[in-house]
């Protein structure tokens, strides 16, 4: 789950018929001090949140599950409406993702090696 703000909404006329009466919002990601991170992007509501509320999403295939059984295709839905968070800044964030490991297949490293 990620924190965002919501910063607009869209109007498509022509979309995908699974997302025929569901809203579409523009989302500001926000860091846990509130600082905007990362570009906008564009959510399925699945609780009614609106302009310049802070809200949570989820992303991936996750974010189709609020409206099962029905079939909605969307990689990112906001599945809460924060009433208020706090942030321990004595409490160190995670660095992120580590990379992948950049080792080589020892199929690879055989093939040089012949």
């Amino acid at each position: 789950m990620q924190l965002a703000r919501v910063i607009g909404t869209i109007v498509a006329t022509t979309k995908d018929p699974g997302l025929a009466g569901r809203t579409l919002l523009v989302l500001q990601p926000l860091s846990p001090d509130r600082e905007m991170v990362g570009a906008p992007l564009v959510a399925v509501d699945s609780v009614g949140a609106g302009s310049g509320e802070e809200v949570f999403f989820v992303r991936g295939r996750e974010a189709a599950f609020p409206f099962l059984p029905a079939a909605v295709p969307t990689d990112a839905s906001v599945i809460g409406i924060c009433d208020q968070w706090t942030h321990d800044p004595g409490v160190p964030r995670p660095a992120g993702r580590r990379p992948r490991s950049r080792r080589r297949s020892t199929r690879a490293a055989a093939k040089d090696r012949s």
